[in-house]
């Protein structure tokens, strides 16, 4: 049985993502576990993606924020951070799409073992197609190295995301907030099954290497507070197992 207070709140950023966002938004309504909240912060998109999202107004479980300006993704995340009040936070880009069983068994693996971060495998789709296999868990030092949580994939305690804020960059703004969790606890952990499809297209991370590599170090730079040496060893490293996940291509 379900409790009646809201286990995990789902956040949604979106912006003129009018080609996916119904799929997506499908993907979480047909999710098998159905204690949950979504919330969509609107980051004053176009008029065609806003009349698609406006239609999921009417359901209780949907709470969506219109922003009057463009503000970027980051900051959309962190306002649907402030609206939260369940025990679990979920993560959804408007692009990607959830399995019907991901909730169900990532909340489960979660209370199971008491874990506080956990993310699962993904396949790829769009400009790439492909299988990810993550690692069966993952610490701060690991993850400077290899960035293979896919935010999507991912679910939190609220109560270790307190403080812990998305970087207003223009890309890898979830980057250095999965750096700031882990940096508080010792491992985040892989429910080993593929419950997402995560979706790479001109403009997204993985389409924008030299962009990425940029951020990164940016971020590793002033927020990590690596050294030249180390943030060197963490952008190579992460090269490397970009080649290892998605190819040359």
């Amino acid at each position: 049985m379900e409790n009646k207070k809201t286990e995990v709140d789902i956040i949604l950023p979106n912006f003129n993502s009018f080609e996916f966002i119904d799929e997506t938004v499908q993907s979480i309504i047909n999710q098998k576990y159905t204690n949950w909240k979504l919330i969509i912060v609107d980051d004053n998109s176009n008029q065609e993606t806003k009349s698609i999202i406006k239609k999921y107004e009417k359901l209780k479980k949907v709470k969506i924020f219109w922003l009057k300006r463009n503000k970027g993704a980051a900051y959309c995340r962190n306002f649907a951070i402030n609206k939260t009040n369940s025990n679990f936070i979920a993560f959804i880009d408007s692009d990607d799409v959830w399995g019907k069983n991901k909730l169900k068994k990532q909340i489960k693996f979660m209370k199971k073992n008491n874990y506080s971060f956990t993310y699962t495998n993904y396949e790829t789709i769009g400009l790439k197609k492909k299988n990810v296999i993550t690692p069966e868990k993952i610490s701060f030092d690991e993850f400077i190295k290899n960035t293979s949580i896919a935010t999507s994939t991912m679910i939190v305690r609220r109560n270790i995301s307190k403080g812990v804020k998305f970087t207003n960059s223009k890309i890898c703004e979830d980057y250095f907030f999965k750096c700031k969790i882990l940096k508080k606890i010792k491992f985040a952990y892989r429910l080993n099954s593929n419950l997402c499809k995560y979706r790479i297209r001109n403009g997204s991370l993985q389409s924008n290497k030299l962009k990425n590599f940029y951020w990164i170090w940016k971020i590793n730079h002033e927020y990590n507070k690596l050294s030249f040496f180390e943030n060197l060893i963490s952008l190579i490293s992460i090269s490397l197992n970009s080649i290892k996940k998605y190819g040359f291509k």
